[in-house]
């Protein structure tokens, strides 16, 4: 069983919390801001801004290690 001097307080366990949503929020943020600008870029196709819409997914997937994205099923 572990001591109470090794169990972390509530405050630090909330500030471990906070502090990942924050790395969470920047990530998804980033990638959307690219997502963003590919569909915004006007020198693009339609057929042009759907393909880099997926290189921007590949290289997630790629720099992530994933071979497929888990989530919301169509």
């Amino acid at each position: 069983m572990l001591s109470s001097a090794a169990t972390p307080s509530k405050e630090v366990v909330q500030a471990i919390a906070g502090e990942m949503a924050i790395g969470i929020e920047r990530a998804v943020d980033c990638w959307m801001a690219e997502i963003d600008l590919v569909l915004a870029d006007t020198r693009l196709t339609t057929l042009g801004r759907l393909y880099a819409v997926k290189d921007v997914v590949d290289r997630y997937k790629k720099l992530s290690g994933k071979k497929s994205l888990e989530g919301r099923v169509a």
